[in-house]
């Protein structure tokens, strides 16, 4: 074994300041949606699911993401509020993963993001029943028609149901690529104000 892989290259830290540092690395690097994650969340009974989502905000207050309410993955929400994220990237060959229970942002910090994005998305949302069954794509089609013509001349009202969640993270794992698969993980537990880290096996 070299020299250089008897030390973790996963420094111990504060895991905010090491997320935003592999964030700015990844931001550069990968060539699409360098914000995407995968969001796992599960029933009252356990069965869980996942699916892709864009970070939307982030900070010592958590990780943000925005969604119709409505949809099943809002529903898992608001039945059992706990939630994991996983962030990987491929260019950088790093995974980082984080969990922890979450929380609806208010209504005027979801109306600022709904307002931000381009008004056709904003037209999408307003016409997307999401999750539930379509009949045919020409129907989704003609709900958006029908909200454009609705909104025509005027700002786009944010459906009460499209709003946004923060994760507060409770746990993070950094995963870090090594030759030989002798990859580096460190996780990090919250305990209290502060964090515990340890190396794990990978």
């Amino acid at each position: 074994m070299s020299t250089d892989q008897l030390h973790s290259e996963v420094p111990s830290s504060d895991p905010f300041a090491l997320f935003d540092v592999w964030f700015k690395e990844a931001r550069e690097t990968e060539i699409n949606d360098s914000n995407a994650m995968a969001l796992a969340t599960s029933t009252p009974d356990g069965a869980p699911s996942v699916r892709m989502v864009l970070l939307k905000g982030h900070g010592p207050h958590g990780f943000t993401f925005y969604t119709n309410a409505e949809s099943r993955k809002g529903g898992e929400i608001r039945a059992n509020a706990q939630a994991a994220l996983l962030f990987h990237w491929k260019s950088l060959r790093r995974q980082i993963r984080i969990e922890g229970p979450l929380s609806e942002v208010a209504p005027d910090v979801a109306d600022a993001y709904f307002h931000s994005r381009s008004r056709d998305s904003q037209l999408g949302a307003v016409a997307s029943d999401q999750s539930r069954p379509l009949p045919e794509r020409a129907r989704f089609v003609e709900r958006f028609a029908e909200a454009e013509k609705r909104f025509e001349g005027k700002q786009v009202e944010r459906p009460a149901h499209w709003t946004g969640f923060t994760i507060t993270p409770q746990a993070f794992e950094f995963w870090l690529d090594r030759p030989n698969r002798l990859h580096d993980r460190r996780r990090f537990v919250r305990d209290g104000e502060g964090w515990n880290d340890q190396l794990l096996y990978p």
